[in-house]
């Protein structure tokens, strides 16, 4: 039998894979203040119950010599048990009003809840003045009051964007059959950022996160590159 406080504790383990994955045992033990043993072994039944997998490294930070630090992002399976809301029957709906209006009404549909999104998060991120960075730091703390584990993470010293990710999407499942909501939801973005954005992966599309890249300033030339321009 698990207990009460094993359970809440695997919750927050799993909160925090989908908000800031991918990510280490040990990243999660300091943010939780846990040792890495009992981290690890919350792992280990999360990755049982098939809600977690270890992610392929790729570029994340720099190896140094012996094995690469494990990181974990969250499975389909471990979406499933986030609230999701009304999805089902959202499918439906969405699938009747193709079937009723074709994908002119879809496509309106899809209009009218990008409009929704801009009037939902305008007033978080014009408080957060003109600074873009702050004004997306803004909308992903607004994102995530509503469930969708947000954080803008930096993309390495020297660059001029910043990545807003989304580790869940309460609606994921109807976007995966109806993609013109994850359109819709980038316009809205772009709208309210006031910049020009590109979206580099989605839930929906099979990524472990959804990634928006936002520009926030202009490219910063190290001084051995502008050394090198000036020859």
């Amino acid at each position: 039998m698990v207990e009460p406080n094993d359970v809440r504790t695997r919750e927050h383990v799993l909160d925090l894979i989908v908000e800031k994955g991918p990510i280490t045992a040990s990243a999660i033990a300091r943010m939780l203040g846990l040792t890495a043993a009992a981290v690890r072994r919350h792992i280990t039944a999360l990755e049982e119950d098939h809600e977690i997998v270890e992610h392929e490294p790729g570029l994340i930070g720099k190896r140094g010599r012996g094995r690469p630090a494990r990181h974990y992002v969250v499975t389909e399976r471990g979406h499933e048990k986030l609230p999701e809301g009304y999805s089902e029957l959202a499918i439906k709906a969405l699938g009747y009003l193709g079937q009723v209006g074709g994908g002119t009404a879809i496509a309106s549909f899809a209009a009218a809840r990008s409009r929704e999104i801009e009037r939902r998060y305008a007033p978080a991120v014009r408080e957060a003045g003109g600074d873009t960075r702050m004004r997306a730091q803004a909308l992903a703390d607004a994102l995530t009051q509503d469930g969708y584990s947000a954080t803008v993470r930096d993309i390495g010293s020297g660059t001029f964007a910043v990545q807003l990710c989304q580790g869940h999407c309460p609606i994921q499942q109807v976007a995966d059959d109806f993609p013109q909501l994850c359109d819709a939801e980038t316009q809205a973005f772009a709208r309210l950022l006031d910049v020009h954005i590109q979206r580099l992966a989605t839930l929906a599309g099979g990524e472990h996160v959804c990634t928006t890249n936002i520009p926030v300033g202009l490219p910063v030339i190290r001084p051995a590159a502008r050394a090198a321009m000036r020859r």
